[in-house]
């Protein structure tokens, strides 16, 4: 059986979409078309840093083998620039439901902007200073079977597993959304029993948990589109209660915050649009009527994830996110105190790095949080493997300014999670790869990165790690014993190269596993 479920973090931006200048401006605002320019007196390299470094970090050949410069990316980047193979190349781009937006914001110019011979120039460039292949070995001996943690199985009703999001809840038990079935399934402590289930549309990726109710963002459409199809649901945990949506029409939302920005007493919803070729990171301003008004705080697409914070200690509440999409990086938003916010840029990436997740938390000990970041998105193109895919600790010199302090390679890396599993005084790294190298070891699927002190990991994983494609995780004390436990939620999807594991998935139908710590 041949699936088509399309991964949750794709299509990485090379081309020019165009860095607002105000972050508070909306996202609709079009892309002016620059004249033809001449560009004579640039040498080739000086070239591609202007007209391919304008939107995101100038992308050297070396980041790409010269194969996929040739038959994806360079021709992408064109699109950008109004350059397509034929009339109906830009109306296909701008083909389904998301596609007036895409046009609004002009991201394929109508019109070729950039000079042929300019073009050609640029191309060659890459195509001469490109490797064929890249050279990604992993040295480290794998353990196949750790003594730490346990699997079991959790029962869900699930044919062709698509979970989007697992969380173990502090009151309501276990919660699991699945984009296949649109449901959201609240499982027992146990896990064992699903005791209630919701439908929710397609892909429930995030929940905020409040007395009364649980706030939902729902992706409204897994498959890549700028359509803004996604919502915020509110369901009710007690009788008597409605089911509420108090925001709509969101571009594939991936994850809410609820905060008071202004200190009105009203909670306002930070909400990530990760998007496709358009997206935003906005802020809903709630009123005392419970009606909610948008603001973008930064129009672009791939907002990943967001934390709310007092950067600069001034009593306003900041917002630190990661964006991916080609313009990757994590920056930070300083509250004014007057509904406006100024951007600054903690960490830039490579466009080509898959930025997939991030956390903030003190690492070092030193009472500052730092960043645990992971590289490892993959889906923009026949996957390769990438040296520099993996897990990334930046440390806080106490006034956000971050320098990285450990890298760990893991392929297709997706999330990590640190913390004393072990509980032997230091901090150790349970990770997941939803790309890892499926000929050679797609046993790092899920890693267990035991420390052993002075930057040494022992690399390990469980027995049935493949009984499914691991793409979400989470950790703690579910069955409250004293020791963290771990949560994985699957997603089929096709591999490449085809290992025989989807048949395998589609078979047993396995969504969530809870890796139990058998510590205590």
């Amino acid at each position: 059986m041949k699936l088509c479920v399309m991964a949750f973090v794709i299509l990485m931006i090379i081309g020019c979409q165009k860095k607002s200048q105000d972050a508070t401006k909306s996202e609709d605002k079009a892309i002016v078309e620059t004249p033809l320019l001449t560009d004579n007196a640039l040498s080739d390299v000086d070239l591609a840093k202007k007209y391919c470094g304008r939107c995101h970090q100038y992308p050297e050949p070396s980041l790409l083998p010269t194969d996929i410069w040739e038959n994806y990316m360079l021709p992408r980047m064109g699109y950008m620039h109004g350059i397509y193979p034929d009339k109906k190349s830009r109306n296909e781009l701008l083909g389904d439901e998301g596609g007036k937006i895409v046009e609004k914001a002009n991201i394929f110019p109508e019109n070729q902007i950039i000079e042929a011979a300019t073009w050609n120039r640029i191309k060659d460039f890459y195509l001469k200073n490109s490797k064929p292949v890249f050279e990604n070995k992993t040295d480290n001996a794998l353990t196949k079977n750790t003594s730490l943690f346990k699997a079991k199985t959790l029962e869900l009703p699930l044919k062709i597993p698509s979970v989007t999001m697992v969380k173990f809840s502090e009151g309501n038990g276990i919660m699991v959304g699945d984009a296949n079935t649109e449901m959201l399934y609240l499982l027992d402590e146990k896990g064992l029993k699903v005791k209630n289930a919701a439908k929710v549309k397609e892909g429930a990726v995030s929940v905020i948990e409040e007395k009364d109710y649980l706030w939902i963002t729902v992706m409204g459409s897994f498959s890549p589109t700028d359509a803004a199809k996604g919502l915020i649901v509110k369901l009710p945990l007690k009788k008597g209660l409605k089911v509420e949506v108090p925001i709509k029409n969101l571009q594939r939302p991936v994850h809410s915050v609820l905060e008071d920005f202004n200190g009105d007493g009203y909670k306002d919803l930070l909400v990530c649009e990760f998007g496709k070729w358009t997206g935003a990171l906005s802020l809903f301003w709630q009123d005392k009527n419970g009606a909610f008004r948008k603001q973008v705080i930064w129009p672009q697409s791939g907002a990943i994830k967001a934390y709310v914070r007092d950067i600069n200690k001034d009593g306003f509440l900041d917002i630190i996110a990661l964006f991916g999409q080609g313009n990757e990086a994590i920056r930070g938003f300083i509250n004014q105190g007057d509904g406006s916010f100024e951007e600054r840029l903690l960490l830039e990436f490579s466009a080509s790095n898959g930025s997939s997740y991030f956390h903030l938390q003190d690492i070092d000990g030193d009472g500052d949080e730092d960043i645990v970041y992971t590289s490892g998105d993959n889906a923009d193109y026949q996957p390769i493997l990438k040296p520099w895919h993996g897990i990334y600790f930046y440390e806080n010199d106490g006034n956000y300014k971050f320098s990285k302090s450990f890298f760990y390679p893991l392929n297709g890396a997706y999330n990590a999670k640190v913390a004393d599993f072990d509980q032997d005084g230091d901090l150790d790294i349970a990770a997941l790869s939803f790309f890892p190298d499926w000929s050679n070891r797609p046993e790092e699927s899920f890693l267990f990165l035991e420390n052993r002190g002075a930057g040494d990991y022992l690399p390990q994983t469980f027995e049935t790690v493949n009984i499914g494609r691991w793409m979400v995780m989470d950790a703690n004390d579910y069955d409250k014993d004293g020791d963290l436990d771990i949560i994985l939620g699957a997603l089929t999807f096709e591999t490449v190269p085809d290992v025989g594991l989807v048949q395998q998935w589609v078979k047993e139908g396995i969504g969530a596993v809870i890796l139990e710590n058998t510590l205590k």
